[in-house]
């Protein structure tokens, strides 16, 4: 029960940093929205050999980390937590290709491992990027921002309920699992009969409650437009951001610059 609860208060905390003082936090969460979106698709079209050229891309999340004075160990407790899902979809590559692809001395090392730490690499970036997006802006201006940049407003308002639920189900989940343990006396054991049987009921409850929760929205005046309380302007700033990052992942993209810096090193020495 504790655990549930304690899950719950670690996702909310994102929404807790997106409320910080940085000139990052002040950014229109479009010109942030649109940067994270060029980086990832920078980053994922990245051929699955090319490891050396998403080093480069390390620098966006590191200096967003910094500048918006974000934790460090919080957000790599996050990605630590999804990581098996990536974990699984590459760990066959190095049965499927054993092409030898780099030779370091004695040490072969085939296409299949290359092709897992590149799925590894682009896991880290898109997914902190991802986190880094939700912790300086706040779930909600992100689904404004998707609004006004023109994605279908149903879409927007089922990612919305979907994240705000998400508490609902965590919620009400905790408050069975505390009934539970009072009435067994905190019997760790659990039948799996019982399991089933708290399942359904914590779908019922969740649903009544999220249809309670869903009544109050529309008696304080929801009308399915999603506002934030500071004031947001596309401006100088938001346009200046935008476009040199975006220069800079192109420039990433489209030149292996750690290779041109081995090479030149290479020459000197």
């Amino acid at each position: 029960m504790a655990n549930l609860e304690n899950k719950l208060f670690d996702i909310g905390y994102m929404d807790t940093l997106s409320s910080g003082t940085t000139r990052l936090h002040q950014l229109d969460p479009r010109a942030k929205l649109i940067t994270t979106l060029i980086f990832v698709s920078m980053v994922v079209s990245l051929g699955k050999y090319e490891i050396s050229m998403m080093i480069p891309f390390v620098i966006y999340p590191m200096a967003m980390i910094l500048s918006g004075e974000l934790p460090f160990n919080y957000l790599l407790k996050k990605m630590v937590l999804v990581a098996p899902f990536a974990i699984l979809i590459g760990i066959f590559n190095p049965f499927m290709d054993r092409e030898i692809l780099v030779q370091i001395g004695s040490l072969g090392i085939s296409g299949g491992w290359i092709s897992f730490f590149s799925i590894m690499m682009r896991f880290g970036l898109t997914v902190s990027a991802a986190l880094i997006l939700i912790s300086l802006t706040g779930f909600n201006a992100v689904c404004m921002a998707l609004e006004k940049l023109g994605v279908p407003k149903p879409f927007v308002i089922q990612l919305l309920f979907l994240y705000r639920y998400l508490f609902v189900l965590i919620d009400e989940a905790s408050r069975m699992v505390r009934a539970r343990s009072l009435r067994s006396f905190d019997s760790g054991r659990m039948h799996f009969k019982i399991f089933v049987s708290l399942i359904g009921q914590l779908l019922l409850r969740t649903l009544d409650r999220a249809q309670r929760i869903h009544l109050a929205m529309c008696c304080r005046g929801f009308d399915g437009h999603i506002r934030i309380n500071r004031p947001v302007k596309f401006g100088f700033n938001e346009i200046r951001f935008v476009l040199t990052w975006s220069l800079l992942f192109v420039c990433f993209r489209s030149y292996n610059i750690p290779l041109k810096i081995g090479e030149l090193i290479a020459e000197y020495f």
